[in-house]
C-alpha cells in the first residue's frame, strides 16, 4: 500500500484563468497509508478527473502526484500499481469466475497455490464461494460487478485499489450488503482504498474520511460526524443529510438578527464584526418553542410529513424555508398554523458571505 500525496490543479483547456476553466482548482491533500476515502459530490464536481490522476489515466495540468514520497505524475497505472474498478462490470464473459478472479494475479507470475488461496480468499468475502465455477456470461450485471469488485480486490500487492461509483448497476439491497462488505474487507486487508460517489450513505458508510467537492474544488475532508456538525462550508451542510441544513439570513446590529427578527441567545462574540452573515442549523436540532419565546422564531407551516420514525415539518420564516425534524411522539403543528422553532444551540454554525464556517 502506499501513501498519496496531491498537490495540483486540472484544466482540460489551454491557458485557463477564470476558475470556470478548471476542472480542479488547486488543491493539497494526503491520503494515508491503509485508509479509505470516499469523493463525495454532484456529477461534474470533479471527483473522477480526480480518481483518474490518481491512477495515472489523467496527468494534471499543474502540480503534481506522489506515492510515499516519490513522484509519480508521469508514470501509467501499470507503473504506479493501481487497481481500478469502473462504474460498469470490466470482465472476461467466456471465463469463469475463478478465472476472472485468478487473472490479475496469473499475469503477474503468481504462483498457483497462491492464486487458489487469494481467489478463495476474496471469492468467499464476496460470498461468491458457490459461483467460481460458473461461466461470467451466464450471470446477472450485479454478480458481474461483484467479479469486478473482486478483480480489484485480489492482489494484495497494489498501491492503492480506485473505485469509480462500482455499485451502480447493483440493486438496492446489495448495495447495503456490498458497503458492508467493502467496509469489512478493507479493515480484514488493509488496503489503501479511494471511492468515488454521488450517495451520501455510500460515502459515509464506507470511509474512514470523505473528500466533499463541488465546482471543482475539495471544501471539506472530514470523517461524517465531523460533517455533519460542523459542515465547514454551506455546500457540505446542504449536501450531507436528508434533508439538507437549514440557511437563514442573519446579522449583528447591536444583538442578533435572524430572518429580520431580533433573536435572544447565546451567539460567538466573533459574530459581532461580521455584520451579514448565514445562521445554519440542521433540521434534527430545530426545535418547537412556546408562542412569543423570545429565543424562537416564528414561521408559517406549510407541509407537515410523517415519515414513520419522525415528523418532517416545513415552514416558511420570511422568505426562508425552516424545515425540523421533529420525535414521533412530539405533536407537529398543523398546515397553515404559525408555529415558533427554537434554532439556537451549540449544533448551531454561522457562515460569512463566502459561505465558509466562521464557528
Amino acid at each position: 500500500m502506499a501513501r498519496i500525496d496531491l498537490d495540483l490543479a486540472h484544466a482540460y483547456r489551454p491557458n485557463p484563468q477564470r476558475d470556470e476553466d478548471y476542472a480542479l482548482l488547486p488543491l493539497k491533500m494526503s491520503f494515508r497509508d491503509g485508509g479509505a476515502y470516499a469523493l463525495l459530490g454532484p456529477s461534474g464536481c470533479g471527483k473522477t478527473t480526480l480518481l483518474n490522476i490518481i491512477s495515472g489515466l489523467v496527468s494534471p495540468s499543474q502540480g503534481g502526484v506522489a506515492f510515499d514520497g516519490v513522484d509519480v505524475t508521469r508514470k501509467t497505472p501499470q507503473q504506479r500499481n493501481i487497481a481500478q474498478v469502473f462504474q460498469f462490470p470490466v470482465i472476461y464473459d467466456t471465463m469463469t469466475v475463478a478465472e476472472n478472479l485468478a487473472f490479475p494475479l496469473r499475469n503477474r507470475g503468481v504462483a498457483p497455490d497462491r492464486i487458489r488461496q487469494r481467489v478463495g480468499q476474496i471469492a468467499e468475502m464476496l460470498e461468491m464461494s458457490g459461483q467460481l465455477d460458473i461461466r461470467a456470461a451466464g450471470l446477472a450485471a450485479d454478480a458481474k460487478q461483484k467479479i469486478s469488485l473482486g478483480r480489484g480486490l485480489v492482489r494484495d500487492d497494489v498501491s492503492a485499489v480506485l473505485f469509480d461509483e462500482p455499485l451502480t448497476v447493483i440493486d438496492p439491497h446489495l448495495k447495503w450488503q456490498l458497503r458492508r462488505k467493502l467496509k469489512q474487507i478493507h479493515h480484514e486487508l488493509k488496503l489503501t482504498l479511494v471511492y468515488v460517489t454521488h450517495d451520501q450513505v455510500e460515502a459515509l458508510t464506507f470511509a474512514d474520511e470523505v473528500v466533499v467537492m463541488t465546482r471543482g474544488r475539495a471544501v471539506q475532508i472530514g470523517a461524517a460526524d465531523a460533517l455533519f456538525e460542523r459542515p465547514a462550508h454551506t455546500f457540505v451542510g446542504h449536501f450531507i443529510g436528508s434533508p439538507g441544513m437549514n440557511f437563514l439570513p442573519a446579522r449583528w446590529q447591536g444583538g442578533l438578527e435572524v430572518a429580520g427578527r431580533p433573536l435572544q441567545g447565546s451567539v460567538p462574540q466573533a459574530l459581532a464584526s461580521v455584520g451579514e452573515f448565514k445562521l445554519g442549523v440542521r433540521p434534527e436540532y430545530v426545535a418547537l418553542a412556546q408562542p412569543n419565546d423570545p429565543h424562537a422564531l416564528p414561521a408559517e407551516v406549510t407541509l407537515v410529513q410523517d415519515v414513520g420514525t419522525y415528523w418532517l415539518v416545513t415552514a416558511r420564516c420570511a422568505d426562508t424555508v425552516l424545515r425540523a425534524r421533529l420525535r414521533p411522539d412530539v405533536q407537529p403543528p398543523k398546515v397553515g398554523e404559525t408555529a415558533w422553532f427554537s434554532v439556537l444551540g451549540p449544533h448551531t454554525c454561522f457562515y460569512n458571505a463566502k459561505e465558509e464556517l466562521i464557528a
